[in-house]
């Protein structure tokens, strides 16, 4: 075939798709900064007495409570001032602010308000923050509050993390003002379980006492459907014989005879507390077998066990909480946490880390105010200078796990002590 005669050579060449990511970040700029300006704005939200001019598109595109509203046949997508029941005039100044920058304020503070008004406005981002930002937040001072928030709004999360630090510090809790707010079900959730850590069953009646008498007209009613949670069949005969003299449970001639009987009966077949069966003991760990052993001084007991149901143990600790948890090898790279659940006597995986630098020779797990560090030095060559890595992790709000000081001094004499 002739040269003139052969098709000229056509190249594929395939369509391909292009973000502007400056486009996205400068449109909502934009719109931004005509909601300060005042421009273009359609309709007037007016919460608490406050007007909020705004955009309805805007409004829709980002809640899909607004955009019901603004693109139905409700009156309120006719009128040019809209009333909103139910929410805080502030915290509608927080949402309003993250619709129309993206940038969301959260803090102990206004926490509870902005979650309530995120989830009528139906904000999915606004109200998975608040959840994440209770949940880093879980502390003695906050348990009961955010426990008690959590319960009604069903974030489940934050209400078992809250639960396992009331169990953990029932004692101190109970004696708190936030307890007596709790209510009746909240109640006999939080003492009706085995994880409750108290030494005597006396103390979770007292705490019922203290709950009834904050208000006691109101609440008295309640004590018979408290009462069987407590378990009484772990009580002596004198502790048994003062409850059933004690004035709420002979208060009212009516029921007193029924709150006997349930005192009388108890729960024989519940079992002792968490509290109830701890002792107190010196652990040791011997890291070469997975082996761990302890001793109760005072009673003379010992005890050993080895966990072959996981990896090599690096190195353990035990915090001020009495809670044991051991760095384990997980990879060639990483490590794991592990916290061993001593009401299931198992061992439970809190996160993983990265491995220290591979010349790193010594490897140690220690607590301290809260925090669990992982740390490392290269004892090997005790004539140059030790160097060291660390890294820290938060136990209370399982956050990541955040690299610390590197120093280099001559110790090459001295041990490590945690």
């Amino acid at each position: 075939m002739a040269a003139a005669d052969q098709e000229p050579h056509v190249s594929a060449v395939r369509p391909r798709s292009y973000q502007d990511e400056s486009y996205l970040h400068g449109f909502l700029g934009t719109v931004g900064d005509l909601q300060k300006a005042g421009v273009l704005q359609d309709v007037v939200l007016e919460v608490e007495g406050r007007r909020f001019p705004c955009h309805r598109l805007v409004l829709s595109a980002a809640s899909p409570y607004f955009k019901a509203m603004f693109t139905s046949d409700m009156a309120e997508s006719r009128q040019k001032t809209v009333v909103l029941q139910g929410l805080d005039a502030g915290m509608f100044g927080e949402i309003l602010s993250y619709i129309y920058s993206g940038t969301l304020h959260v803090s102990l503070d206004k926490l509870q308000p902005l979650y309530q008004a995120a989830d009528l406005l139906q904000l999915d981002y606004v109200r998975d923050t608040c959840s994440s930002y209770m949940a880093m937040n879980v502390e003695r001072s906050t348990c009961v509050d955010l426990y008690m928030f959590a319960n009604a709004f069903s974030v489940d999360i934050v209400q078992n993390d809250c639960l396992q630090l009331i169990h953990k510090h029932f004692v101190e809790v109970a004696s708190s003002k936030e307890f007596c707010s709790l209510s009746v079900n909240q109640l006999t959730e939080i003492i009706s379980h085995d994880e409750l850590d108290v030494e005597e069953e006396t103390t979770v009646w007292e705490a019922v006492v203290r709950w009834v008498q904050h208000s006691r007209e109101d609440r008295l009613h309640h004590l018979p459907s408290i009462l069987p949670h407590i378990r009484f069949n772990l009580l002596t005969s004198d502790n048994m014989a003062t409850i059933l003299e004690h004035p709420l449970v002979g208060k009212d001639p009516g029921s007193s005879e029924v709150i006997r009987n349930v005192v009388r009966r108890g729960a024989s077949n519940m079992k002792p507390r968490f509290g109830i069966r701890a002792e107190e003991m010196a652990l040791f760990f011997e890291t070469s077998s997975n082996r761990m052993q302890g001793i109760n001084p005072r009673l003379g007991k010992s005890f050993s066990c080895s966990f072959t149901e996981i990896p090599p143990i690096v190195s353990a600790t035990v915090t001020s909480d009495n809670e044991i948890y051991v760095l384990a090898t997980k990879s060639n790279d990483q490590m794991s946490l592990l916290l061993y659940n001593q009401m299931k006597g198992a061992w439970e995986q809190e996160s993983v880390v990265e491995k220290l630098p591979g010349w790193i020779e010594n490897q140690y797990l220690f607590a301290l105010d809260g925090h669990l560090y992982y740390f490392g030095s290269d004892w090997t060559d005790p004539s140059r200078t030790v160097s060291y890595c660390m890294k820290r992790y938060n136990q209370n709000t399982n956050s990541e796990w955040q690299d610390c000081c590197q120093l280099e001094d001559d110790i090459s004499s001295m041990e490590p002590t945690v």
